[in-house]
């Protein structure tokens, strides 16, 4: 065999490369598991708790309490990724989509998992220890419905709708808590309206694995509502906006918070033109779309602070 030259250049194994290129690579794979490259998730739980805090503070929320939601909403965004990564860490790989995940394609370790989210977890109590008592207790519901929800797909046929109380919604009545000491019967109008939004979304998204996750045997609205797909998110789509409507009316919201709505509605119809073929990836820029949708609402609400007369 022949002797390799002392003088050739050889990359060094991954065990050699310095310590600061070796953790430099981990916190890139962490920032993939809590999908900080992919902020469309955390818009989307963003928007409805910007809805309550607005409502609840009549257009000027309290600053430290913005502050805590937004951070929270960060927080367990992050938290509910990796618990959901770590409990389908053996399904993902059997989806195209999720098949390069940290955890699926085994690049992070359970054990590191594991850690990252007690880490995440500590700081969403330090944040939640901020609010009063009972936004607390409404803080302890929320995180037991996020650590349950990634186990739900495996057995109840409306995961969509569970992921809407647990993730979407739960936040609309802790921001009414945190700021007005309760939940009154508008939050929780309000909370109806995150959850079938949260819903309609999440069924988007779950179209596009449908194939693969009729396979596996993962239950989704998409799987459930079959070939009814499209009229059913479009009934979900009317009876949001009409929900939305009548938190309007008990606020005797006007044509700001209208126009929201409108403009809503229009980009819901948008998405219907998108998943006409329900091609994939048609349907995840249906999805996606849903942050322009948020947008409208929070604008509406906040415009029509800003101007009330």
């Amino acid at each position: 065999m022949a002797a390799v030259s002392p003088d050739l250049n050889l990359s060094p194994r991954p065990a050699e490369a310095p310590l600061w290129y070796r953790l430099g690579r981990r916190l890139e794979e962490y920032t993939v598991l809590v999908r900080l490259d992919r902020p469309i998730g955390i818009f989307l739980l963003l928007w409805p708790v910007l809805w309550a805090l607005w409502i609840a503070g009549a257009g000027k929320p309290n600053q430290q309490v913005l502050i805590v939601f937004v951070a929270g909403v960060f927080v367990m965004r992050a938290a509910g990724c990796v618990i959901n990564d770590l409990a389908d860490r053996d399904i993902d790989p059997r989806v195209k989509r999720t098949r390069s995940r940290p955890l699926a394609a085994r690049r992070v370790s359970p054990t590191e998992a594991i850690v990252l989210f007690v880490i995440l977890g500590a700081c969403a109590l330090v944040l939640v220890s901020r609010l009063d008592w009972f936004t607390m207790k409404l803080a302890v519901v929320g995180g037991l419905l996020t650590v349950s929800y990634p186990f739900f797909k495996r057995f109840f046929p409306l995961p969509q709708l569970y992921l809407g109380i647990s993730f979407g919604g739960w936040g609309v009545p802790m921001a009414f808590a945190a700021l007005l000491g309760m939940v009154p019967p508008l939050a929780w109008l309000l909370f109806i309206a995150a959850v079938l939004w949260a819903v309609i979304y999440d069924t988007l998204y779950a179209m596009v694995d449908r194939e693969d996750d009729i396979q596996i045997g993962i239950k989704s609205t998409a799987i459930l509502f079959a070939d009814m797909d499209r009229a059913m998110i479009f009934f979900l789509q009317v009876l949001m906006l009409w929900t939305l409507v009548l938190v309007g009316r008990r606020l005797h919201f006007g044509h700001w918070y209208q126009a929201g709505l409108i403009a809503a509605g229009l980009l819901f119809l948008y998405q219907q033109w998108l998943i006409r073929r329900r091609e994939p990836a048609a349907c995840l820029r249906a999805f996606q779309n849903n942050n322009y949708v948020g947008l409208a609402i929070f604008l509406g609400i906040a415009l029509q602070y800003l101007y009330r007369r």
